[in-house]
């Protein structure tokens, strides 16, 4: 890593962006320090490890220690909009949400982009586990959004949104560390965090989601039935329920049964019995809002795909329907492929690119 400059690295009071501060500082970057202040649910509730008042305090401290500047930006009102109000919207369509790949895009990048015009800096800096290679001296030969060298912990899945412009001002510092160094890195610099645990959940929701969409949704209880037309039971409300889920399908005795579809106009619950049943598996699917981080010269193009982050990426032949939706067909049928989710395109540890599961 060569480049130098001033730097703002998104800072959010955990492990990760702190040891990405602190590297890049080691590195003799003029390094600033942005905490985002996000919406969250209100009352009692789990710590949100990512926007709590305690994970503001914890980022200072780390900035402190580094002897660098830091500022807490309030994105709380488009974060409620952007992300939050998008969350319901989509459960309430019957769509499963990456509210992560939404927040990467309309409020993480948007406003540290926006604070390097306000502080004069360079480059920005987040602690996701993703490399970008440097540009080739070779006319006309763009950024590559890489794969993390800890493939546990890669999280290139919900970058797909980012473009070449962004590319050229990103610096990602911990993509080619496993946890565990980074941990250690910043044991060894005595980081207030180094003990700090990662953040799992949902981080606008303190509660689950079901608690959390009831606030927001009234649920209608309605029937539930196989592919067959069966009628087996009572679900108690379609949001509540995503493809390829079994937990929480309450029907006696007989089973396993997997939810398959949700017909909003007869308000019913679609499932399909057996862990095999064919009715579980696509060949194919459509996804819409592409966006092509490296656009492949002409299709059907050949590469490989995640339906959700941690699913590995599976063979796949894309099709150009438009210029932002694609059919994608598996060479082998592929289980509960679930509208809303991110499709992200790879092309072995390189990012092309990735969009939105229609159907």
């Amino acid at each position: 890593m060569i480049r130098k400059g001033k730097i703002i690295v998104a800072m959010s009071g955990g492990v990760d962006s702190s040891v990405a501060a602190a590297l890049l500082k080691n590195r003799g970057y003029d390094v600033v320090g942005v905490f985002m202040k996000f919406w969250k649910e209100s009352g009692k509730g789990r710590e949100n490890l990512c926007c709590s008042a305690k994970a503001r305090i914890d980022a200072k401290r780390v900035a402190v220690k580094l002897n660098i500047p830091f500022y807490v930006l309030d994105v709380q009102k488009e974060f409620k909009k952007r992300v939050v109000d998008y969350f319901i919207d989509e459960y309430k369509k019957g769509r499963t949400p990456n509210p992560c790949v939404e927040c990467n895009k309309w409020i993480k990048f948007r406003f540290l982009f926006e604070e390097i015009l306000e502080l004069k800096a360079d480059y920005i800096a987040t602690g996701h586990y993703v490399k970008i290679n440097q540009k080739s001296k070779i006319k006309n030969q763009n950024y590559k959004l890489l794969t993390a060298r800890n493939k546990r912990k890669d999280q290139s899945y919900f970058l797909w949104t980012l473009k070449q412009k962004q590319l050229g001002k990103i610096i990602f510092p911990i993509g080619d560390f496993t946890k565990e160094q980074v941990r250690g890195l910043a044991k060894k610099w005595r980081l207030p965090v180094y003990e700090k645990k990662d953040s799992q959940e949902i981080c606008f929701i303190n509660t689950c989601v079901e608690n959390f969409l009831k606030k927001y949704i009234k649920p209608k209880r309605g029937l539930i039935t196989t592919t067959e037309g069966k009628k087996i039971g009572e679900h108690e409300g379609l949001i509540f329920y995503t493809i390829g889920q079994r937990k929480g399908i309450k029907i006696g005795g007989i089973g396993p049964f997997y939810v398959v579809d949700k017909d909003f106009k007869k308000n019913s619950l679609i499932v399909a019995q057996g862990d095999l049943n064919k009715a579980l598996y696509k060949k194919e699917m459509i996804v819409k809002n592409v966006n092509w981080v490296n656009k492949p010269k002409k299709f059907p193009f050949c590469c490989q795909v995640k339906i959700r982050y941690g699913h590995k990426a599976i063979n796949c032949k894309i099709y150009k329907i438009s210029a932002t939706k694609y059919k994608i067909q598996f060479l082998v049928p592929q289980r509960a492929i679930t509208p809303g989710q991110s499709a992200v395109f790879y092309l072995r540890n390189q990012v092309l690119g990735g969009g939105i599961i229609e159907k």
